[in-house]
């Protein structure tokens, strides 16, 4: 990670910091990566996904704390708890702390998401898909 010689410190002592793709990237042409906040400093944690296959998404899980999902590019039906919902480009959806989601393309074209996790650290708890299980 690159860091510039910022002279202005915050409150708490941090300097601003650039973080390079090729720092948290995890694939050349798409938005797949993680950067825990940790890393800089700070109490968010931000997953990059992207898919361009219909069908595909992150599975059944669970998190102890809030997630935000920032739909950048696509369509996508989410699970939160017991609700689904069709998103698509531009909407902001909330994953309350320890309710179990998942989500996945719909189509068509790519699906690109921004998922803010409100923790410095990843934390994550896969589960069995109640919806698998039938």
């Amino acid at each position: 990670m690159e860091h510039y010689d910022f002279t202005e410190l915050d409150s708490q002592g941090r300097q601003p910091q650039v973080v390079h793709r090729s720092d948290w990237g995890s694939h050349a042409d798409l938005w797949r990566g993680v950067l825990e906040g940790k890393d800089i400093g700070t109490g968010v944690t931000v997953l990059f996904y992207a898919t361009d296959e219909i069908g595909k998404g992150p599975l059944w899980h669970v998190h102890p704390y809030d997630e935000l999902f920032i739909v950048r590019k696509g369509r996508a039906l989410f699970t939160i708890g017991d609700k689904k919902i069709e998103a698509e480009t531009g909407d902001v959806l909330l994953g309350p702390a320890n309710i179990p989601h998942k989500y996945h393309s719909i189509g068509p074209g790519r699906l690109e998401t921004t998922d803010i996790h409100l923790s410095d650290r990843w934390i994550q708890t896969n589960l069995d898909d109640p919806e698998l299980a039938r």
